[in-house]
């Protein structure tokens, strides 16, 4: 725990509101860390927003329809779209979620990587994305050749209820520093 935390939880404790929820790596009860995000997550919308850096070192931020395989997130993407071209240039991204009426956001940051081999475009096909991906790319995995996937392996993730006033959850990749 930081040092500011102590001096936080009594600031929010004075205003009758509940104090974050601080918590490092590893699984603390029946939904880890990382579970609890991607549940806040998948309630708060289907879209969020990739920001990503090109080469000439300027950022850019579009909407994506993700999804969770695992402690992987994946979106389809066309190969040629800025943000693919971004990501081979400089693979660290982050991924905000849109934040509720009631506050709560979600934001995660990761290294991507894209994939257009056939095995991963058959695999993530059918039985991972909440939508039909021949609305996007008709020809399906093995006539797309275009269409790409983008994985994203997380470093650091965190949801916060209430813009963080009402609690917070945050998790961290055991390999990250």
């Amino acid at each position: 725990m930081s040092g500011f935390a102590p001096d936080l939880e009594a600031h929010h404790s004075e205003r009758n509101v509940a104090p974050p929820i601080w918590v490092g790596v590893g699984n603390t009860g029946p939904m880890n860390e990382l579970e609890s995000i991607q549940a806040a997550a998948t309630a708060l919308s289907p879209w969020a927003h990739i920001a990503t850096v090109g080469a000439d070192g300027r950022p850019d931020v579009v909407p994506v329809h993700p999804a969770w395989e695992g402690d992987t997130l994946w979106f389809m993407a066309a190969g040629d779209s800025v943000k693919v071209r971004n990501i081979a240039h400089h693979a660290d991204v982050a991924m905000h979620w849109q934040v509720s009426e009631a506050g709560d956001g979600v934001e995660v940051w990761g290294t991507a990587t894209v994939h257009q081999d056939l095995a991963t475009k058959r695999r993530l096909w059918t039985g991972v994305f909440d939508y039909d991906l021949y609305l996007f790319s008709p020809g399906g995995p093995e006539d797309s050749p275009n269409t790409v996937f983008v994985g994203i392996q997380l470093d650091r993730a965190i949801s916060m209820k209430a813009y963080g006033l009402g609690g917070r959850v945050a998790w961290r990749s055991s390999t990250e520093d």
